[in-house]
C-alpha cells in the first residue's frame, strides 16, 4: 500500500498532550466545564434530533438505490471537509438511521439520536444501562468513518470488541465505511490491516500497546518531517517499517467511566523479561522471614494506603536475620524494602481475591472487572513476592523499556468523544482531565426500578447468610436473582452457602468472556439464580423471560458497597432496563473492607455500638458511614491517578535532553 506524504504524515504525528490546569487556571476551568454542560447543550441535541425524526417518513419510502447514492454523497462531502459540514449531520443521521433499521432490524429512539450528535460533538454522554450505547456509537461512527481518519471506537474486552464490529457490520458496509477489530491474540500484520480500515474496534489496552510499539519502532525517525523524506528517498521503506497503526484522529471511548477514570490508576507499561537470579533467590528468602515476623510487634499496617512499615524491632531482628546472608541483605535499606514487598503480598494480597494461580501461574484479577490478566505483572519484586508466597516457581522481574498513562494517550487524539451509564460523579475530572464535558441523555423509557434501602448487618458472617435466604425466598417466588460480588473468593462463598440450601445458580467468576456474556443475558430468566464479579458481562443486554415482568422483574443483590458509586449504579442499573420492572438493593456489614479501610477508626467503632446495640437510627449511620467511606476511597483513588499525571511530567522533563519523548 503506497501512501501520500499527507497519509504518511497523519500515520506518525499526533497533536501534543494538552498541559493540565492547576491553582486559579484550574478553577477558571472548571467554570468553563460547567458552562460547557449547562442545560442549553441537551436542549439543542433534542431539537437536532427531533429534527431527525421528522424525516423519518421521507427516508422510509426512498429505494435502496437511492439511499445508497443519498450516501455516496455524504461519505463524499464528510471526506471533503469544510465549514458547512454541520449543516448535513440532521440529514446524514437521518439516512444511517434508516440504514440501520434495514440492515440489523432496530431504528434508533430519539435519544439514541441525541447520543450519536453528542458523540459527534465531541462530549460525554451519559446513557442508562440498557439504553442502546453500541447502537449509538455506530450511528457516530459511519460520520466519522466518512472522513477517511483514523477511528477507534474502544471497549473494555475483546468479547465486545467482536461483537460490535460483527453485529454493525451491515450498517457500516451499506454506508460506505470500512470496518475491523483488533485484539490480544492478534500477530502485527493482521493489526496493521485492521488498523487500516475506516473504522477499527478495539480496548484501550491494545491501542495503546501499539502506539507505544509503534513509537519504539519508529525510534530516531519519530519526527513526521525526517521520516517523510526518508519515505520519498526509499519508497520501500515504508513497507517494511513495522507500523501497525495510521494515527490517532477520531476516538469513542464505551464504558468510559472504567476505561478513562478506574484503569487509568495505573499507567500501561511495555516490558522485557530479564534475568535475575539474586531477586528470585531473595524472595525465596524473604517468605521465610516474614512467616517469623508478627504484626503489631515487628511491623504495622496501613489498611488505607495498604502499605507495611517495619517497627525499630522489627529493623533490628531483621538486621540480626540477615546476618549470614551476602549480596542484596547486606545493605540496611535494599533488605527493608524487599521485606516489606514481602509483608506487602502476605497482607494486602489474596487469592482469590487479587489473583489466582492458573496453571502453576500467578493470574493478576482486575479490581473492577474480576477478570484475569494474564499478561500482567506486578512490578517492583512484588510478583515475586507472591509467587514464593504461594510456593510456585518464582519467576524472573520485568524490565520497563516504554510507559505511558492512559490520561496522557487519549488526550493526544485530536477529536475525542465517550459514553458511558456513570458520568455524573466524575464530571469534573473527566472535563480536567480530557475536555470532555459530561452530558446526561434521558432515558427512552421513564426508569420504574424499586431502589430499595441497604440492609446492614453486624457481622460478616450474618450478612452473607442473609443473602442466601434472601435469594432463596425470590427464586420461590419466581423472580429471577442477579447477585454482584466484589472478587472471587466471595462469589465462592456465596455458591457454598446456595449449596447449602439445595439451590441451582450460574457461578461466573472471570473465565471466558463470551460464555460471561451468554450467562448474562439469560440471567433475566424465570427462577435464574446468576453469581457474578461485579462487572462480568458488561455491555451485555439482560432481557426479561415471558411472564417476569408480572412478578416485579430482575432483582439485583450488590453483596457489598464498592469503593466508587459508580460501580454500584451499574450494578443496580442491569435491572429495570427500557422501562421493564425490577428492583435492587445492597446487603452490608460493618466488616467490610470498605469501612475497615476507608473510615476513620473511631467513627467505625462509633457506627458499630449503635448497629451491635439495634438502637433506632442505625440504618442512617451506616448509610452516612459507607457514604463517607467511598469519598474517601475516591479522593485516594484521585490522588493516585494524579500522581500518575505527575509522573508523565517528570519523565518529559527529565528525558527532555534525550529527544523526542514518545507522546
Amino acid at each position: 500500500m503506497t501512501l501520500t506524504p499527507t497519509q504518511e504524515y497523519r500515520r506518525i504525528t499526533h497533536q501534543p498532550a494538552s498541559k493540565l490546569h492547576k491553582g486559579l487556571d484550574a478553577q477558571v476551568n472548571s467554570w468553563i466545564g460547567f458552562y460547557q454542560r449547562r442545560k442549553k447543550i441537551l436542549a439543542d441535541l433534542e431539537q437536532s434530533a427531533l429534527k431527525i425524526e421528522a424525516q423519518a417518513q421521507t427516508w422510509r419510502e426512498m429505494s435502496d438505490h437511492l439511499l445508497r447514492k443519498r450516501l455516496l454523497d455524504f461519505r463524499l462531502a464528510f471526506h471533503r471537509g469544510g465549514k458547512n459540514l454541520d449543516e448535513l449531520v440532521i440529514d446524514a443521521l437521518a439516512a444511517i438511521r434508516e440504514v440501520s433499521d434495514r440492515q440489523v432490524g432496530l431504528r434508533p429512539f430519539v435519544v439514541q439520536l441525541m447520543g450519536a450528535l453528542a458523540l459527534h460533538r465531541g462530549y460525554l454522554a451519559e446513557m442508562a444501562t440498557g439504553e442502546g450505547k453500541t447502537l449509538t456509537a455506530g450511528l457516530a461512527g459511519v460520520l466519522a468513518g466518512w472522513t477517511k481518519r483514523a477511528c477507534h471506537i474502544i471497549t473494555v474486552n475483546d468479547y465486545l470488541v467482536r461483537r460490535d464490529e460483527e453485529w454493525l457490520k451491515p450498517i457500516y458496509q451499506f454506508c460506505g465505511v470500512s470496518v475491523g477489530y483488533v485484539t490480544a491474540d492478534m500477530k502485527p500484520l493482521e493489526r496493521r490491516h485492521e488498523y487500516s480500515r475506516d473504522i477499527t474496534y478495539t480496548t484501550s489496552k491494545e491501542v495503546l500497546a501499539d502506539f507505544l510499539r509503534d513509537r519504539l519502532q519508529l525510534g530516531a525517525l519519530a519526527n513526521p518531517t525526517r521520516r517523510l523524506i526518508r519515505s520519498l528517498l526509499s519508497p520501500q521503506f515504508a513497507a517494511r517499517d513495522g507500523l501497525v497503526m495510521r494515527g490517532l484522529d477520531i476516538a469513542i471511548v464505551d464504558e468510559a467511566d472504567s476505561i478513562l477514570i478506574d484503569e487509568a490508576v495505573t499507567p500501561l507499561i511495555i516490558s522485557t523479561t530479564h534475568k535475575n537470579e539474586h531477586l528470585r533467590e531473595a524472595s525465596l528468602i524473604a517468605n521465610e522471614i516474614v512467616s517469623e515476623l508478627q504484626a503489631a510487634e515487628d511491623y504495622e499496617v496501613d489498611s488505607r494506603y495498604r502499605e507495611v512499615n517495619l517497627t525499630p524491632s522489627g529493623i533490628n531482628r531483621l538486621k540480626e536475620r540477615c546476618s549470614q546472608y551476602g549480596g542484596l541483605w547486606r545493605g540496611n535499606d535494599r533488605r527493608v524494602d524487599i521485606i516489606q514487598q514481602a509483608l506487602t503480598a502476605r497482607e494486602f494480597f489474596h487469592r482469590g481475591k487479587q489473583y489466582i494461580i492458573d496453571k502453576g501461574k500467578v493470574v493478576i484479577v482486575d479490581e473492577f472487572t474480576g477478570r484475569p490478566m494474564p499478561q500482567r505483572t506486578w512490578r517492583q519484586g512484588l510478583h515475586q513476592a507472591i509467587e514464593a508466597k504461594e510456593g510456585i516457581e518464582v519467576t524472573d522481574p520485568t524490565e520497563t523499556i516504554a510507559r505511558l498513562s492512559f490520561q496522557r494517550f487519549f488526550r493526544l487524539y485530536r477529536c475525542l468523544s465517550g459514553m458511558t451509564g456513570t458520568a455524573k460523579e466524575a464530571s469534573e475530572e473527566f472535563w480536567q482531565i480530557y475536555k470532555l464535558p459530561v452530558i446526561s441523555i434521558p432515558t427512552n423509557k421513564p426508569c420504574i426500578r424499586k431502589q430499595m434501602p441497604d440492609r446492614v448487618f453486624a457481622s460478616d458472617s450474618s450478612k452473607w447468610e442473609a443473602i442466601a435466604d434472601e435469594v432463596k425466598r425470590l427464586h420461590e417466588s419466581g423472580r429471577p436473582v442477579l447477585i454482584g460480588t466484589r472478587n472471587v473468593a466471595a462469589s465462592e462463598r456465596l455458591a457454598s452457602l446456595l449449596d447449602e440450601r439445595g439451590l441451582t445458580y450460574r457461578l461466573l467468576n472471570a473465565v471466558r468472556l463470551q460464555e460471561e456474556a451468554n450467562i448474562v443475558a439469560l440471567a433475566g430468566q424465570k427462577n435464574q439464580i446468576t453469581i457474578a464479579t461485579n462487572m462480568a458481562g458488561r455491555g451485555t443486554d439482560i432481557k426479561l423471560g415471558t411472564g417476569i415482568a408480572e412478578f416485579g422483574g430482575l432483582h439485583v443483590i450488590a453483596t457489598e458497597r464498592h469503593e466508587s458509586g459508580r460501580v454500584d449504579r451499574q450494578l443496580f442499573g442491569r435491572a429495570a432496563r427500557q422501562g421493564d420492572p425490577g428492583s435492587a438493593q445492597a446487603f452490608v456489614s460493618i466488616d467490610d473492607e470498605l469501612l475497615r479501610r476507608y473510615l476513620h477508626p473511631a467513627i467505625l467503632r462509633q457506627v458499630c455500638g449503635l448497629i451491635n446495640k439495634g438502637l433506632p437510627g442505625y440504618e442512617k449511620a451506616a448509610k452516612a458511614a459507607f457514604g463517607v467511606a467511598q469519598r474517601n476511597a475516591q479522593k485516594i483513588a484521585y490522588k493516585q491517578r494524579c500522581s500518575v499525571l505527575r509522573m508523565d511530567d517528570w519523565l518529559d522533563q527529565a528525558l527532555s535532553f534525550a529527544g523526542a519523548p514518545i507522546a
